[in-house]
């Protein structure tokens, strides 16, 4: 973790610079415009719910009280993107499809309730503090039919650490690179090799000439879409890397996003769903 505090501070100062280039060409907004929670009608009860796992965060990384979305406030990095992400990924998935689903939760992975939703969201993966009792717990959700989607997490230091994290929960488990034949890129929508592309978070958007939306990925950086499997070979964690699904739900009704990113983040994310639900 020092060699991470280090890197970062030095990651810190190359992005002040670069901050600092490219400050005049930032101009799109952060405050919500006319949307409100309101404008959100979804069923208490229902066969599935969009469910975020709350966690602690890791002391050197800890996150107080502030905005973590346009519309959203609440402690911790669990809640990045809440609740603007789960409120647009939930009516899609209500436009979209045919499953019956519900108002998104939120849940510890001690909290009892969480066997009762067969699919469960990680934010910002490599900031969670898990207890033992909480590894415990996620691998016995895992085991037990749980699916398991993780995502806007970057960097060989932020992946090591999430690495030794799933490898005491699942311990001797691999995370390949989903191949292109795996059910899970097939189960509803076609993702194909050109899918692997990188989906900006709304801080890698900036204006273009002629007020076009211009995309920074972060330099160095490579998305990758990796896994986990059980003993009978089945997808139980999904891996989105160096990639920013969770931006492209939050902000799928803001006119600078990128809708083509919006559309995949969606078939991404139905698909793991529905894999969930029937695997």
């Amino acid at each position: 973790m020092a060699v991470r505090l280090i890197r970062e501070g030095v990651a810190a100062g190359v992005a002040l610079i670069a901050i600092a280039a490219w400050a005049q060409r930032r101009v799109f907004p952060q405050a919500p415009e006319s949307e409100s929670d309101t404008d959100f009608h979804f069923p208490k009860d229902a066969d599935f719910h969009f469910v975020r796992v709350e966690y602690t965060d890791l002391p050197q990384f800890r996150r107080g009280f502030g905005f973590v979305s346009r519309r959203g406030r609440a402690n911790g990095w669990w809640a990045q993107d809440w609740p603007d992400a789960d409120n647009h990924f939930t009516r899609g998935i209500q436009r979209l499809t045919r499953i019956d689903i519900g108002e998104p939760a939120h849940v510890a992975l001690t909290d009892d309730r969480l066997f009762d939703y067969p699919w469960i969201y990680v934010t910002q993966a490599a900031n969670w503090d898990l207890s033992q009792a909480e590894i415990d717990r996620l691998r016995d959700y895992l085991l037990r039919g749980g699916f398991l989607v993780t995502d806007d997490f970057w960097g060989e230091e932020e992946w090591e650490y999430f690495r030794e994290v799933m490898s005491r929960v699942l311990p001797n488990k691999e995370i390949p690179d989903l191949a292109e034949t795996d059910p899970v890129m097939h189960v509803l929508y076609d993702i194909q090799e050109k899918d692997r592309t990188f989906i900006p978070g709304s801080r890698h958007l900036y204006r273009g000439p002629g007020g076009s939306v211009e995309v920074a990925q972060p330099p160095g950086s490579a998305p990758a879409w990796r896994g986990i499997y059980d003993d009978k070979s089945h997808l139980v964690v999904a891996v989105n890397f160096n990639t920013d699904v969770g931006d492209a739900w939050e902000f799928a009704d803001a006119p600078y996003y990128p809708a083509a990113m919006t559309i995949l983040a969606y078939r991404y994310g139905i698909n793991y769903i529905i894999y969930s639900m029937t695997h």
